[in-house]
């Protein structure tokens, strides 16, 4: 199954799902290691939190998305797209799928408040900017 990992610098795991433009793409099966497969680089406009599910996008080649944390909106994206979204407080892209299949990933602690815009709109809105 193909896993994309959001990535800071292609080596750690980044914090935002949405705003995130590096992803590392992994083959990974229960029981064995995951190999890397290839590498998404999103322009700023097809993030994940501009991009709205009506137009293909380069993220929808794969099952899960693993991500440091994400909003609902991102979670919601993600889901009408058939998309599996995970969040971690792992940072390693390796571990983190590892500890996917295991069970034992410790996810990302939920956002205390909605992530809102100075004029009051939140994420996943399906507004653009």
């Amino acid at each position: 199954m193909k896993i994309a990992v959001g990535t800071k610098d292609f080596e750690t795991i980044a914090t935002h799902g949405g705003r995130t433009r590096r992803f590392l793409v992994y083959e990974a099966e229960a029981g064995a290691d995951p190999v890397e497969t290839g590498r998404i680089e999103l322009a700023e406009e097809e993030v994940l939190h501009l991009c709205g599910d009506g137009r293909p996008h380069p993220i929808d080649a794969v099952r899960v998305v693993v991500t440091g944390s994400s909003g609902a909106g991102f979670v919601a994206h993600m889901k009408r797209r058939g998309i599996e979204p995970v969040t971690t407080t792992e940072t390693d892209p390796v571990r983190a799928i590892r500890g996917w299949f295991a069970g034992t990933l410790q996810p990302a602690p939920e956002p205390e408040h909605p992530h809102e815009h100075h004029d009051g709109h939140h994420h996943g809105d399906g507004h653009r900017h």
